[in-house]
């Protein structure tokens, strides 16, 4: 236990809280737009560090690295895919996502979106949407609810528990409390902690490397192989197919206060993403010439933890450690927020509510769900058979991915696509990544390439075979890739 490292937690944490209280008491008559979406007010910088902190929860400083530590540079090519996924989010999809949505009256999140980018008065669409939500945003949020109870057992020696509950308290506090641009500028300042943080342990570890590359290659023969399989390589490619069909990074396109906003965005989004994935993969390399294998910081993650640890002094590595909460907590609160305002705005208030919920209760309908979601997020993260920081990240980001990145990038860039082809194209991709995961992940090949493949299938298919979408479908389309800022 070291009080300095607690000192320098505890400052940041408050910050954390700080923003969120700010933004609560400027927000008391906020209404869901406000609190879901920031009343599409954000500004470049903010939205890019944001969707990129959102993106890059504590698996990029806990879970990337430690593969690579314990694997070798096969699992570089996860780097590389995410890379080329996120850059081509930001090109192709960001401009037509935002105007899309706001020719589609003024959509404030997916799955309203899609369901409105058809015109259609079905539910079916946005309950799917929601019901999947639901399910891979508590896995995912209890993977940064596991990383920031190992980081405070590890530093702290705390209970991993008890860990767990006291990040998740934090959590849920300033996202109950702000709401979107609480999340967006708390994202902010934890992204620019998280790009400082994997710069300098890098570049401080090479006065500390031991090189000794006869030992690493006979620990693990193939270390410095990046061509060690064709599935490392297909599936790190396939990791970047998951940022089509993001939806806690993607609603950050739909917030940018103008379509000008987002060229500045996405320059800064997508450097700030290059360097964080290519000093993660540094990490994962340096570190093992600096510690060698280690059985226990290869099954807990530690690779970060302890390279910074040890080069550091206790005020400075107390600073670089608080990227991981910022990590875990930029994501887990996205996570969060972007469940609950499916659930509150694409179930509760068309269905339980008969679209006549004031904003009022939108809000704390909303804030009730981001409670409940934590709960069950901290139960799955406290349960030793869960798996581990990585592997929940990689179950949930297949599953998004494969279900709504064909969906979203049909509707953006085809005429011709419609409502049973979308519904079906989500299903499918859904049912086949979980279905791959379940019975087939013995292949070595990550989920997400089939489910995506065959969710793109079935959207063209069921298109072809059904009836057309409608002149005044076809006229929205035309209107959003026309779409000109008033």
């Amino acid at each position: 236990m070291n009080t300095a490292e607690i000192v320098v937690f505890v400052v940041y944490l408050a910050f954390m809280i700080g923003i969120g209280l700010y933004f609560f008491l400027h927000s008391k008559n906020a209404g869901e737009k406000e609190y879901f979406l920031g009343g599409r007010k954000m500004g470049p910088w903010v939205s890019a560090l944001s969707a990129g902190a959102s993106d890059m929860s504590a698996w990029v400083l806990m879970g990337l690295p430690t593969a690579i530590y314990a694997f070798g540079l096969g699992q570089v090519w996860i780097s590389v895919g995410l890379a080329l996924g996120y850059a081509l989010s930001w090109i192709l999809m960001a401009p037509r996502l935002r105007a899309f949505s706001v020719v589609a009256d003024d959509a404030i999140t997916i799955p309203q979106y899609l369901t409105r980018r058809f015109r259609s008065k079905s539910y079916a669409l946005q309950v799917t949407c929601a019901v999947i939500f639901l399910v891979a945003y508590t896995i995912y949020a209890s993977s940064s609810i596991l990383a920031a109870g190992t980081l405070f057992h590890t530093v702290i020696g705390i209970d991993a528990t008890v860990a767990m509950y006291l990040a998740a308290g934090i959590i849920i506090a300033y996202t109950f409390l702000g709401g979107f641009s609480a999340v967006c500028w708390t994202d902010f300042f934890q992204g620019l902690l998280m790009l400082g943080a994997l710069l300098l342990a890098p570049i401080f570890a090479v006065s500390h490397l031991n090189t000794n590359t006869s030992a690493i290659l006979e620990e693990t023969p193939g270390f410095f192989n990046p061509l060690s399989s064709w599935q490392d390589i297909a599936s790190g490619f396939g990791w970047g197919l998951g940022y089509f069909g993001m939806p806690h990074i993607i609603i950050r396109f739909m917030s940018v206060k103008s379509q000008k906003s987002l060229k500045k965005s996405a320059g800064i989004g997508i450097t700030w993403t290059t360097l964080i994935l290519i000093f993660a993969a540094l990490v994962g390399i340096f570190g093992r010439e600096m510690i060698g294998y280690d059985a226990g910081i290869h099954k807990n993650e530690l690779v970060f933890i302890t390279m910074v640890r040890r080069i550091f002094p206790a005020v400075i590595s107390g600073i670089l450690l608080s990227a991981i909460l910022a990590a875990s907590m930029s994501t887990a609160d996205s996570q969060l927020l972007a469940a609950a305002s499916a659930f509150s705005s694409d179930v509760y208030k068309p269905l339980v509510r008969n679209n006549k919920a004031s904003d009022r209760e939108m809000l704390w309908t909303g804030r009730m769900v981001v409670l409940i979601i934590a709960v069950v997020a901290l139960v799955i993260a406290s349960n030793p058979g869960s798996g581990t920081i990585m592997s929940l990240v990689s179950n949930a980001w297949g599953v998004f991915g494969a279900a709504f990145g064909p969906a979203i990038l049909l509707s953006l860039f085809w005429k011709r696509f419609n409502f049973p082809g979308a519904l079906a194209g989500i299903i499918t991709g859904a049912a086949v990544d979980i279905l791959w995961l379940a019975f087939l992940s013995g292949t070595g090949l990550y989920e997400i390439i089939p489910g995506f493949v065959c969710g793109l299938l079935a959207a063209i298919l069921v298109t072809l075979f059904t009836k057309a979408p409608s002149r005044e479908v076809e006229e929205l389309f035309e209107k959003g890739k026309n779409y000109k800022e008033a």
